[in-house]
């Protein structure tokens, strides 16, 4: 979906009520209504947990006071501060309030500093902290009482006493520049309506955006796509559903694609086995790993479903210029559909000297990564090619040496240096790292909204690269950047599944290959249920 702006948000939920019937109120209710989703994502049993939550007097407030509700009926203990009077609420706003009041349930007002003192004491001893005081429609910096209860948040929040979930947006962040102004809460997690708003994928935004949850609350999905102007879009399930179609019957493994894998080199023989795993589990019809002959035993003796070629070998153990003598790859490339380069190959010269020759070749879609991207190191310019046909799936280290620049300042720009790099090099770069982005040379970027920190460990890039081109040889490049965006979601589905599982233990990259009928199960099911 489009990622918006704090004004496009608006005009979405106003032709969601003038177009399709919606009513603010229902709005409200979706909204507030979907927190206590979230909440179980931290706490399963929160009758057992002491909930605090915050409320300003405008919709994001309203929104706290129905989640209010809902985590009440759920059995939670809710203490519930007001930062205004009753008399200062509007429209439905004020209107779950009083109905919250006349419920029987308490509201404590946070006026002046003397109040202060009892905010603090409740959230001390709070498990959960429900951040509902001020929507995307901030401006400036945050001052008065407002200040002192988000500064008195993020102090307990420091100490890990308490998760913090930020209603649609951490208070005092500014929806459109990411860039705090003044006191901002730092969220465990923020569940945002709709869709997510642009600054929230700000590099700067992460640190307080923390885990971000994206929930639809009535508007359809195409006013999203036809209010949001940017080229930005979010990766959720409905935007790479046209994949969920099911297997034709009668299918064989012919028509799923043949991916190539040009990988391994003596020490680094599991790179090949991850990523050639990976493109058969993601269900290429048929994969072969290229790899030096020394190598090939062990390749060969971990996936029996994948066929080998053997190349000739340097005295390193690595891929020798030999492997282009008569014709060698030339042959080996017919009838594949995708080639991916890298994974573990080295950076041996004769062996980098190898993969300048293959990447030359552009007769068939290339996803280069590891040591493939090393080759091209102050280089960068040598991978433009009229032919395209390149993917590139840097981390932040290897984009930097690709781009010539720092990793900070590769992490401070992350999206505009991608798409600038995607121009530049008429490739799509796949930037790897948290909300991985997908770079094209017309000017989109898609950002992914799967993935988690337990991921990041040695091989799961070997594993992206192995399911981009099992996907692609699958689906082809008539609609390249979503078959790459589509990878980089089930990529982090299948990590996050995993990671669920383990209680946010740190993974191994083949938790994730493992994971993947599950993740595709999960996504069948959403975009079923769509």
């Amino acid at each position: 979906m489009k990622i918006l702006t704090a004004a496009e948000m608006n005009q979405v939920d106003r032709l969601t009520v003038e177009r399709y019937g919606q009513t603010v109120a229902g709005l409200m209710e979706n909204a507030g209504g979907s927190i206590p989703q979230v909440v179980l994502q931290y706490a399963r049993d929160v009758s057992r947990k002491r909930i605090v939550i915050l409320c300003g007097k405008g919709n994001n407030g309203g929104d706290g006071f129905v989640a209010t509700h809902h985590l009440q009926h759920l059995g939670a203990k809710v203490t519930l501060f007001l930062f205004a009077s009753l008399t200062d609420m509007k429209g439905e706003a004020a209107a779950n309030a009083t109905k919250w009041k006349n419920s029987g349930g308490d509201i404590q007002t946070v006026l002046t500093a003397a109040d202060i003192p009892a905010l603090k004491s409740a959230l001390a001893s709070a498990h959960i902290i429900v951040d509902a005081l001020l929507g995307t429609g901030v401006r400036g910096a945050v001052e008065g009482v407002l200040a002192e209860a988000i500064n008195a948040v993020n102090e307990v929040a420091k100490s890990n006493r308490a998760v913090v979930l930020a209603v649609d947006i951490p208070s005092g962040l500014p929806a459109d520049s990411g860039f705090p102004l003044g006191p901002t809460i730092r969220a465990t997690a923020t569940v945002t309506f709709t869709a997510p708003k642009i600054g929230m994928i700000q590099p700067q935004a992460a640190g307080f955006v923390g885990e971000l949850y994206v929930r639809n609350i009535g508007s359809p999905y195409e006013l999203i796509e036809e209010v949001g102007q940017s080229s930005l879009h979010w990766i959720d399930a409905e935007e790479v559903n046209t994949f969920a179609a099911p297997r034709q019957e009668g299918g064989n493994k012919g028509d799923y694609g043949h991916a190539l894998i040009v990988a391994g080199s003596y020490g680094k023989s599991g790179a090949a086995v991850l990523a050639s795993w990976a493109a058969l589990r993601a269900g290429a019809g048929l994969v072969t790993v290229a790899t030096p002959d020394s190598v090939l035993p062990i390749v060969a003796a971990h996936s029996p479903e994948i066929m080998t070629e053997p190349l000739p070998a340097t005295s390193e153990g690595t891929i020798s210029l030999k492997s282009f003598d008569n014709d060698r790859f030339k042959k080996l490339l017919d009838k594949k559909r995708a080639l991916a380069i890298g994974p573990g190959l080295s950076t041996n010269d004769e062996t980098q000297q190898a993969v300048h020759e293959l990447v030359n070749d552009r007769t068939i879609p290339i996803i280069l990564d590891a040591d493939g991207l090393n080759a091209f190191a102050g280089r960068a310019s040598q991978l433009k090619n009229p032919a395209g046909n390149l993917a590139l799936t840097p981390h932040p280290g290897e984009m930097a040496r690709l781009a010539g620049c720092s990793i900070p300042q590769v992490q401070s720009n992350r999206v505009g240096l991608a798409l600038k790099s995607a121009a530049d090099w008429n490739a799509h770069v796949v930037l790897k790292g948290h909300q991985t982005i997908v770079a094209s040379p017309d000017g989109h970027a898609y950002i992914n909204s799967t993935g988690n920190p337990g991921m990041g460990t040695a091989g799961t890039g070997d594993v992206l690269t192995g399911i981009l081109a099992g996907l692609t040889a699958q689906f082809g490049t008539a609609d390249w950047p979503r078959v790459l965006a589509f990878g980089v979601y089930l990529h982090g589905l299948a990590g996050d599944i995993r990671y669920a599982e383990f209680s946010r233990a740190p993974l191994m990259a083949s938790d994730l290959i493992q994971a993947l009928p599950r993740a595709y199960k999960h996504f069948y099911a959403m975009t079923r249920d769509a």
